[in-house]
Parts: structure tokens; sequence; C-alpha cells
């Protein structure tokens, strides 16, 4: 006769298999997983390579104590292991120091020793002069705030001293020189600009302008459909060009030819004809409404930019889309191109700017320092430069990688629009009406403006929606929510005595990003 197998609950059999598996784990439990060295090694060098790269180029320094070894005890009075009574040690430019006692700066992981203060001076007197001269900017902190700094975790502000070299009378001696603080160096003086003329003419919000090249006449593109031609010098309508069914966001004049460009919220990218006041070609590829477009200016391109988050690079006569820019995750809001590398630059309400080869069709880098939408971008005429506007602030970066140089910050509104002449004014123009001129090089705030609105339109309907200098660079041609174009010139009668540049040289405060 056959036992009957004893029936079980599920929670009993899972409670049962539980305890199994504890009673073969238990004398485990707690015990480090053992140190692979192969892989400990790699770690460490990894480490050394991103935190201490700076440094490691310094000379190394051994160090002897002259003192009496206690064999019956390993470690010296300072608590570190002693090695034949020899402790070896980096000096690797006093500073950034490593973040605990226990962490080398070799790959081969040797004991680290704390330096004493005669072992720094000898390393100091041993660099030659030029070496020390290009040494005193990594050396930035004393022997006794090594010794207070150590274990503790890295710190980002430099600390108070300066370990600096000095020769004098053919001697060398090291003192400690308070550093000062960097300070913004004075602003070029910049004369006021000032409104001199209002142009009427469209019925909708005037939502961007384009300068031809013989400065006889600018161009703007408008919310009332058409686009319009204007007299530079004295103001009058020349022309209007009707064809685009939604707003024109953008218009462009060709350098080498008699074409200008526009494009709008109709998807729409076309090629007029001044010579015949028609549309002559078609560039279709856009899904959605196109925001900006900018011409090449050394080969026959042109490059748009739309809300369904794409660049397109396009052949101006044979109509082929060349590229497709992808890359950004929303509004692509402004495009710019150079002739040098990189060719195009473009921004987006994503919060990022790519720099994009022009050639491969792909991003050579990225720019994430936003933290909002970027709708302006302005390269510098003469310097190697640009600029990008977004709520958050105004940055300045350098080419061809997009390097950070500072932040014109206090123009607290959606900056719509920026324009900058060689003479080194920065003008961006908000959503609120707003007008800030800049320092460029030094990043001042020398004037701001906010023009009132047109007779019979709301207080709320000002808002500056796009800006441009004329090419003489005399006058700044304004495109505003108001449905004019305001002009404005230079203050002739202006000094420096009259307007002095209300400034002081404060301590400068810039965010690394």
């Amino acid at each position: 006769m056959t036992e009957e197998v004893q029936k079980h609950s599920v929670h009993t059999l899972l409670f049962r298999s539980l305890k199994r598996t504890h009673d073969m784990f238990v004398s485990d439990h707690a015990k480090p997983v053992s140190l692979d060295e192969e892989s400990h090694k790699i770690k460490m060098a990894a480490k050394l390579r991103a935190e201490y790269a700076p440094v490691l180029h310094m000379p190394v320094l051994k160090e002897v104590r002259g003192k009496a070894l206690n064999p019956s005890d390993p470690l010296d009075s300072s608590g570190y292991p002693l090695v034949d009574g020899t402790s070896e040690y980096l000096i690797t430019g006093t500073h950034p120091y490593p973040s605990a006692p226990g962490v080398t700066l070799t790959a081969d992981t040797g004991l680290q020793k704390m330096p004493s203060e005669a072992g720094v001076q000898s390393m100091a007197l041993a660099l030659p002069p030029s070496q020390a001269r290009q040494d005193v900017a990594r050396t930035a902190a004393s022997v006794a705030d090594i010794h207070r700094h150590a274990g503790a975790a890295e710190r980002s502000q430099p600390p108070q001293h300066t370990l600096a070299l000095m020769e004098g009378g053919g001697m060398k001696n090291t003192t400690l020189v308070p550093r000062k603080a960097p300070t913004m160096p004075k602003p070029q003086w910049h004369p006021p600009w000032k409104l001199y003329r209002v142009i009427s003419g469209h019925l909708g919000w005037v939502r961007s302008i384009a300068v031809e090249p013989g400065n006889q006449w600018f161009v703007t593109g408008s919310a009332d459909r058409t686009i319009k031609i204007w007299d530079l010098a004295s103001g009058k309508l020349k022309l209007s060009l009707t064809g685009h069914i939604s707003t024109v966001r953008g218009v462009a004049v060709s350098t080498r030819s008699p074409y200008l460009f526009s494009c709008g919220e109709d998807k729409q990218v076309k090629c007029w004809d001044l010579e015949y006041n028609k549309v002559i070609r078609h560039y279709h590829g856009h899904l959605s409404a196109v925001y900006d477009l900018d011409l090449h200016p050394t080969i026959d391109v042109l490059v748009t930019c739309s809300r369904d988050a794409t660049a397109r690079v396009w052949d101006i006569r044979t109509k082929a889309n060349v590229h497709t820019l992808t890359g950004h995750t929303n509004t692509v809001a402004t495009v710019k191109c150079q002739s040098a590398e990189p060719q195009i630059i473009t921004g987006s309400h994503d919060t990022t700017i790519r720099l994009w080869d022009l050639i491969a069709g792909k991003t050579r880098a990225t720019l994430t320092n936003h933290k909002k939408s970027v709708r302006a971008v302005v390269l510098h005429p003469r310097q190697y430069t640009f600029a990008s506007g977004s709520p958050d602030n105004i940055k300045q970066w350098k080419f061809p990688d997009g390097n950070f140089i500072q932040n014109l910050s206090g123009h607290n509104a959606i900056i719509n629009t920026l324009a900058v002449n060689s003479d080194g004014v920065l003008v961006s123009g908000a959503d609120n009406g707003t007008i800030h001129l800049w320092d460029w090089r030094t990043g001042y705030n020398f004037q701001r403006v906010h023009a009132a609105v047109q007779p019979g339109s709301l207080d709320s309907e000002s808002g500056i929606f796009a800006c441009v200098f004329d090419h003489s660079e005399s006058r700044l041609i304004t495109a505003e929510a108001d449905k004019t174009i305001k002009v404005y010139k230079e203050d002739d009668t202006a000094t420096e005595e009259t307007h002095p540049v209300n400034w002081k040289p404060e301590i400068i405060k810039r965010k690394r990003f």
C-alpha cells in the first residue's frame, strides 16, 4: 500500500524554499566580494585620467624622512605605513590634491604620503624659471591647506592663497600672495541709440527683416502674409509682394544673385526674382511651419529650419533637398550660415544649439548649456565667435567647437532676436518690447530701450520680433508687434562726458555654464 503524499499550501512550500536558501548561504552573508586585481587597476587608471589629468605632468619628488625606525611600529606618527624607511609621494602641484590619503596619482598604485613643508619648497626651487612661471597658476594651496583638506571631498573653489614663485637678486624664494578676485574689465564706451523713424504700412505683426547688399532698401515679412520692400533712406514703401497664405517668418536677400527668399507658416519656401517681382522657385519638403532661413555666403545653398524639428539644406538652382539635418527634438527656431566651419548653426526650442558639418550633413557639436528655448543666434562679423539668446540669459561662444565664453544676464524676457555690429554693440530684442544694448567684449549692458507702441495699439501689443543693423552699421531696424518698423541711430551729440559709463569694477560671478 503506497503512502499518500502530504499536500502543502503554496505558502508553506515557499517558506521552506526560502529557509533552505537561507541555510545554504548564511555562512557567506555580509562577506565582501573578492577584489579582482585587474579590474581594480583599470578602475584606478580611469579615475586618475578623469580626476588628475591636469596635474599628472608635474615632476615626481621622493623624500626620505630622517628619523629612526621603530621595528615594532610599522606606522609612523602620522599613521601612514612606512616602506623601508622611505616614504614615497608625489607633489603634483599642491592643488588639486588626492581626495583621500589612500588615493595615489600613479597607475601602479604606490603608497601616498603627506608632503612636508621642506619637500614642497625643495620641489619649487628645483623647477626651472620658465617651468616655475607656468606652474604658478596650478599650484594653488599652501602646505597647511593640504594637511587641512586631505581626506575631505575635492573642493570646487580654489584656496585663498597662491604659492607664488618669485625671483629677486638671482635668488628664488617662495611667498604666499593673496589671489586677487577677477574683475570685469572696463567696457568700451558706445554712444546711446535713439529712435528717429517709425514706419507704418503692415496690417499685422512684423516678423522678419533683411537689408539688401547695396544698402539702398530693406525687406520685411509680416503676419498680414505680405512682403514689403522699403527705401532705407526715406522709409517710403517701394513694393509689396503677395503669395504666401500665412505669416511670413523669414526673409533673406542674396548677395550673389538678384533673388529674395522667404519662408512662412504655410510650410512654403519661395525664391523671388526681383527683376520680375515674381516667384520663380518653390522648395518643398518641410512638414510644418518654416520659422527661419539663411543663405550660405559663398556657395549657392539655402538653409531653412522648421517646427518639424529639422533644418533642410537646399540647392538654390536645382531645388534639391541636399541634406535634412535631424537631431533636434523640438521646433528649430533659428539658423545661421557662415563660410568657415561649422558652416551651419541652429538653435531650438529643445534648449540646445547644434553646430553642423555641411558636407556630411551631421552634427559636429551639441551645446546644452541653455535651460530654455533658444530662439535667436547671431554671428560676430569680425571675430570667430557667436551669441545665443534664451529667456534664461544670453551666452557667448567660441567657434569651432562651441566653447563657452560668458553669460550676459539681465534681459529677463523671451529673447526673440539678436544683432551685433563690428563696433561690438550687441542688441537683444524681447517679447515684452524691450531692447537691451550690450558691449560684446565685457558683457556690460550700456542701454535699455522700451519704445512706445504705435498710437491705437494696446500696451500689451509691445514686442520685438526681429532686428538688424544696416550695412553701414549706423542704423538699427526693428520689427515689432504693433505692426510698425522702428529705425534707431546713434546719438551724434553724445560724448563720454555727457553719457558716462555707469560701471564699477565688480567681482565677476560667472557661471561655468
